[in-house]
């Protein structure tokens, strides 16, 4: 990017989120990693990171960026519901669990409270 301007970050980033809606994980993260890196106290470019490193199947990256972000808010049930899904995909499926409960805890969201199988031992 040759511009740095706030203005430049939002139109990298709502370009991002185009990119990843179609499908295009790696083209996202072009347009993510040096915004994160100019601004890495921004939990939605983080998150928008941690789902392309998702969809991309970069597993730990995915999961490193959504631990980053519940470092800085633990009540964000979103990022406890997409780490759930990172580590069920990863084969890690008790720590998923975890996660999943603590989404639907926090925003209890039918789609959230399914994966959560409250009353089911881990």
């Amino acid at each position: 990017m040759s511009q740095t301007s706030p203005a430049t970050h939002v139109i990298a980033y709502r370009a991002a989120e185009r990119l990843l809606d179609s499908g295009d994980p790696r083209g996202a993260l072009t347009l993510l990693d040096p915004l994160v890196s100019a601004y890495p106290e921004n939990t939605s470019a983080r998150l928008l990171r941690a789902r392309a490193f998702f969809l991309g199947a970069q597993l730990r990256s995915a999961e490193q960026e959504f631990m980053l972000v519940l470092e800085r808010e633990p009540d964000n049930a979103y990022a406890h519901f997409a780490l759930a899904r990172t580590l069920q995909r990863a084969a890690r499926g008790e720590e998923a669990l975890r996660h999943f409960r603590l989404a639907a805890a926090l925003d209890p969201k039918p789609d959230y409270l399914a994966r959560a199988r409250f009353g089911e031992q881990p």
